[in-house]
């Protein structure tokens, strides 16, 4: 499945949503992973043409939703669906 082009134009609404909503379709094609890292969010921000604060708050949805984990120091990576949160061992 191909994911449109990122194109929020005059569209009525928040940024950061289009941004996470876009990045959540790409997960779900398949273009982004699971258990493989996120580009970081000033890598999204230029790619994306938003600011640095807009791609914070795309990833912080993106993880509100389930879709990616951020662990400390290492980075934030593509949520494996097929995983449980209530299944981990590991805190």
């Amino acid at each position: 499945m191909a994911v449109p082009k990122f194109e929020p134009g005059d569209t009525p609404g928040y940024l950061y949503e289009m941004m996470a909503n876009h990045l959540a379709a790409r997960i779900e094609a398949g273009e982004l992973t699971p258990n493989t890292p996120l580009p970081s969010e000033r890598r999204l921000a230029d790619e994306y043409g938003v600011s640095l604060g807009t791609a914070r708050h795309a990833t912080r949805l993106l993880r509100y939703r389930g879709l990616v984990i951020t662990i400390r120091s290492k980075g934030t990576y593509v949520a494996d669906s097929r995983r449980s949160v209530h299944n981990e061992t590991s805190w």
